[in-house]
C-alpha cells in the first residue's frame, strides 16, 4: 500500500492500494475507499466505532429525534455507532441505562447500554427488548440489513424484510409520538413499508444524509410522531405491560 503523501501544495493525495495475492479486486476498492473516507478518519479521531455514527448525528442535527431523558432501541446495533450517539444524546449512563441494542454480531459493551448478541427474528427478541425497556420506548432506530448476496432485488427484498418485522415492533412498543428511524435501499418495494409508517405516523421523511456514501442505494426513512395504537386503552398513556395475555410480542 503506498502512504498518504503531500502535493507541492500541501494537499494530501489519494491513497492507492497495490494488488496483492489472494485479494479480489472488489477487496482492493473497498480497502482504497475505507482509507480515503474522511468519515473514516474522523471516526478513529472522535472514539465512534463506525462511521456509520455520522449519519445519525446528521439526521438527528436535523429532525431532532432524540432528547435527554429518552429511551431508544436500537436494532442491528454492532460495531455500535449509532448506540454511542444515542448514549450521548439522550444522557444514558449505568446507573440509568436508556439504551437498549440487539445484533447477532459480536459487540463490545458500551456504557449505558443493555446490549444482546442475539437475532432479532429470534422468536423471543422483541419481549426480551421490551422487557428491558421497562416500559415503551420513545425511539426505535434500525440499521439492520441481511448479509448481502451480490444481487441487487435479492438483497433489497431482504433488507425491507427486515424493515417490515422492525416496523411491527416499533408499532409495538413505542409511545404516542415517538419515532421510528430504519435503513432501506432503494428498489421499488420500499413502498410496502411507506404506506405502513403513513399509517401510523404523522410525517415520514426520505433522508439520504451527508454520510452516506453517494454511490450508495441506501436512504433512511423517518418516520415522526407515532399515533398509538388502536388497541390501546389509553393513547395518552405509555403501558408497561405487552397485550398478549402471555405477556411475549410477536410479529
Amino acid at each position: 500500500m503506498t502512504g498518504m503523501k503531500k502535493g507541492s501544495g500541501g494537499r494530501e493525495l489519494t491513497v492507492r492500494v497495490k494488488t496483492s495475492r489472494g485479494r479480489t479486486a472488489s477487496s482492493q476498492r473497498w480497502l482504497e475507499r475505507q482509507l480515503n473516507d474522511p468519515y473514516v478518519a474522523r471516526s478513529k479521531r472522535e472514539g465512534y466505532r463506525s462511521r456509520a455514527a455520522y449519519k445519525l448525528i446528521e439526521i438527528d442535527d436535523q429532525h431532532h429525534i432524540l432528547a435527554p431523558g429518552m429511551s431508544v432501541v436500537d436494532l442491528g446495533a454492532a460495531p455500535g455507532g449509532w448506540s454511542q450517539v444515542a448514549v450521548d444524546r439522550v444522557g444514558s449512563n449505568d446507573a440509568k441505562k436508556r439504551v437498549v441494542a440487539i445484533d447477532y454480531l459480536e459487540m463490545d459493551e458500551l456504557p449505558g447500554v443493555i446490549l444482546f448478541k442475539k437475532d432479532f427474528l429470534d422468536e423471543d427478541a422483541p419481549a426480551m427488548l421490551e422487557e428491558a425497556l421497562g416500559g415503551r420506548a420513545d425511539v426505535v432506530m434500525s440499521d439492520m440489513a441481511a448479509p448481502t448476496t451480490g444481487h441487487q432485488k435479492t438483497d433489497h427484498l431482504r433488507t425491507i424484510f427486515l424493515c417490515e418485522v422492525a416496523v411491527d415492533f416499533a408499532i409495538n412498543v413505542l409511545k404516542p409520538g415517538g419515532h421510528f428511524l430504519t435503513k432501506v435501499f432503494r428498489g421499488g418495494a420500499e413502498n410496502t413499508v411507506l404506506t405502513l409508517l403513513k399509517q401510523h405516523f404523522t410525517s415520514v421523511h426520505h433522508i439520504k444524509p451527508p454520510a452516506s456514501r453517494a454511490g450508495s442505494v441506501e436512504l433512511f426513512l423517518l418516520a415522526k410522531g407515532f399515533k398509538g395504537r388502536k388497541d390501546a386503552p389509553d393513547e395518552g398513556q405509555a403501558r408497561d405491560v405487552p397485550d398478549d395475555t402471555d405477556g411475549s410480542w410477536r410479529p
